[in-house]
């Protein structure tokens, strides 16, 4: 399919500006060496190649199809084709799923009958592939009309047709080169994950692009991924329909935090991938990254001649967390002898002197590599190295540095004549206009060198769990969770008001009072919980207020009684939560806890399950982690607990099936020291088991 020595053209067409003709012109113009055999019972030659009247009629059995026939011709051409012996099919043709349930059954049997010939089928409703390398363009594409793509290592793979040959466009026009375009269409058979990994076996493929609009299988997804990150193939993903939510509505804390947008993005993460929001960052990603330098440091040493620009780098790269640590004091007392009005710190500014003296620019440079060891260095110099009479005396300077470092990224922000700032990137520098975009490329590609150079862990093993038939109140979610080791305070059940003054003596003063009912998942909402209950009259009142509540607020409730805990004080709140994603299953959150969790959105999510190393790191990784670690005289809480508790609840999730929709575990109270993490509030979901009448 994506590189066929023989090509049938089913309904061609001798206009080139037709769907049937525009792949076979596509090919003559870019002097594809394969065998192009056009199908078109009207015609005995097409766009100057012999013409044949059937499928049945082709002198060989061809490799691959392009079918561009309506709809209701498709089985018939499948079959013929099948009889044929080929054995990849490009199906342009529409009117199958995208017009509905019809269409989809129509879509179906299509795929059935390829399956029963051994026909791989790329489609429906697809703007097909090409293979810039061969000159085989199997696609429709208009895109062609204003020039063919560059050859290079940067695959494309995309579901939409359109947008997918406008992303290969954007490459070309920005210098890049492209080996593969694949567009899958209604994905029938052929899917994106298909397409990535194909891309990560190919040699010719370095770095992946990805468009999705619906993943249609997560787990070939996944594999693919992985087979990506093992090849040391980065994947940048452009995922739309960031604005939608999950397809399963819930009302738990955890639900309201992972729309199917973030999922995606944990997802991605965790196997390597990065995910962008626009084409613009697809493409300077890219770019950076078919250099295929992923440096193990990640930070950034910034030379220039403006102390402006400095600062404004200085503040981006601050923003999206690129370390810029200064330089070590004795290459900055050199680099100040050198120069003595210098800023040697970091950024390094060598002033508009180097322009007078491009050593000093080799000497600032040299020390940023050598004695400030950072795995991307970007040199500001603007108009200056556009300049052709400057870009020899840079190139002389530079180059040769370029290549005594080879395993890290120099780049510069500079503008110019498009040829002059070629040579730079000819002699392995990246280039950009944009000092902010330079450094948001950095930081992906020494973050992708993070990545590559750490070791995939191991999958953790699920718990093995039986669930109860209906969704069970938060006394008897909690005694699940306890038999696989969550810790929670101490409590009992009650129900009567004696039976509650009776269990907080039991327990000790202070206690919390809060109904029990698997119907309310938010009970401090409607005031059926009390907090701070000091003695026995407290509890009685407690109790009356609380049946009140209830009564008033969610009067058809099932209530089981209430539940009387030990109050446990001085630790710090956080949320460890569970939400099965319709596409990838269960997805794990931590937080900081507590009412205000979806107001904050500061989460870390993960798919599970994972180990206690990989919880530790999800919780370090959220931006109020201070707060744990003994902030502004605080003593630092037990992250081993937490960690410990988020990765048991990650296996118990993953054990659970699918039946488990959520789990909300807010607030949990990690205590200082080794204290321990408590689960204080614990709600369940699950899909109710239907049992036969």
């Amino acid at each position: 399919m994506l590189a066929p020595k023989s090509v049938a053209v089913i309904g061609a067409s001798d206009d080139p500006t037709r769907i049937g003709g525009r792949p076979i012109a596509a090919m003559l113009g870019a002097g594809y060496a394969g065998h192009i055999l056009p199908v078109n019972p009207n015609r005995d030659t097409v766009q100057g190649l012999a013409c044949y009247a059937t499928v049945a009629d082709l002198p060989i059995a061809p490799d691959a199809a392009l079918i561009a026939v309506p709809a209701s011709l498709v089985p018939q051409t499948i079959s013929a084709l099948g009889e044929r012996g080929c054995r990849a099919a490009t199906l342009f043709s529409s009117g199958f799923a995208e017009t509905g349930a019809e269409g989809a059954t129509t879509q179906r049997h299509i795929v059935e009958l390829a399956r029963s010939w051994g026909i791989r089928l790329l489609g429906p409703n697809t703007l097909g592939v090409y293979n810039v390398a061969l000159g085989y363009y199997g696609t429709f594409s208009s895109s062609l009309d204003t020039g063919y793509p560059r050859v290079g290592n940067i695959g494309i793979a995309s579901q939409s047709g359109a947008f997918g040959a406008h992303l290969g466009a954007l490459a070309r026009d920005r210098g890049l080169g492209v080996s593969v375009l694949v567009t899958t269409g209604n994905e029938a058979d052929i899917t994106v994950a298909d397409a990535i990994r194909w891309m990560a076996e190919n040699d010719e493929t370095d770095v992946i692009c990805a468009y999705m609009e619906a993943i249609n299988d997560a787990p070939a997804l996944l594999s693919a991924l992985d087979a990506a990150r093992a090849a040391g193939k980065p994947v940048f993903a452009l995922k739309a329909g960031r604005s939608a939510v999950g397809a399963r509505a819930a009302t738990s804390h955890t639900a309201s935090l992972t729309g199917d947008a973030a999922v995606a993005d944990a997802v991605f993460e965790d196997r390597g991938a990065v995910m962008v929001r626009d084409p613009e960052t697809l493409m300077d990603f890219a770019y950076v990254a078919s250099k295929k330098v992923f440096p193990d440091r990640h930070s950034l040493g910034v030379i220039t001649v403006s102390g402006g620009a400095g600062i404004v780098i200085s503040d981006e790269a601050e923003r999206i967390g690129l370390p810029m640590p200064s330089m070590p004091a004795d290459a900055q007392a050199a680099l100040t002898k050198l120069l003595p009005f210098a800023a040697p710190g970091n950024p390094l500014d060598c002033t508009a002197q180097a322009l007078n003296d491009p050593s000093l620019l080799e000497s600032f440079t040299r020390a940023a590599l050598e004695d400030g060891g950072y795995g991307a260095v970007l040199c500001f110099l603007t108009y200056v190295a556009g300049s052709p009479a400057m870009c020899d005396r840079i190139l002389a300077t530079l180059g040769p540095l370029r290549a005594a470092y080879p395993d890290r990224v120099v780049a510069f922000c500079a503008l110019g004549d498009a040829e002059v700032l070629r040579r730079y990137d000819d002699a392995g520098i990246v280039v950009f206009d944009d000092p902010c975009r330079a450094a948001r490329a950095l930081d992906m590609v020494c973050r992708i060198g993070t990545i590559l150079a750490t070791p995939t862990r191991p999958q953790s093993t699920p718990i093995s769990v039986t669930l109860p038939d209906t969704t069970p109140d938060e006394a008897g979610a909690k005694h699940l969770l306890g038999r696989a080791g969550i810790a929670t305070a101490p409590e009992e059940t009650v129900t009567t008001v004696d039976d509650a003054v009776a269990a907080a003596e039991r327990l000790g003063f202070p206690v919390v009072m809060k109904i029990l009912s698997p119907d309310i998942f938010h009970k401090s909402d409607i005031g059926a919980v009390k907090l701070d209950l000091d003695g026995p009259q407290a509890v009685r009142k407690a109790y009356a207020d609380i049946e009140k509540a209830v009564a008033q607020h969610a009067s058809g409730a099932r209530l089981s009684g209430m539940l009387v805990a030990r109050q446990l004080s001085g630790g710090t709140e956080c949320l460890i939560g569970i939400s099965r994603d319709p596409t990838f299953g269960p997805v794990a959150v931590f937080g900081l806890g507590g009412i205000f969790v979806e107001v904050l959105k500061d989460v870390a999510m993960k798919p599970c399950p994972f180990d206690v190393d990989t919880a530790r790191e999800m919780i370090l990784s959220i931006r109020g982690a201070a707060i744990l670690q003994g902030a502004r005289g605080r003593p630092p809480v037990d992250i081993d607990a937490l960690a410990r508790m988020l990765s048991t609840l990650s296996r118990f999730a993953a054990g659970a099936g699918e039946r488990l929709v959520s789990i909300d575990l807010n607030p949990v109270v990690a205590m200082p020291d080794h204290g321990g993490a408590f689960a204080l509030d614990a709600v369940m979901e699950l899909e109710d088991v239907q049992h036969d009448d």
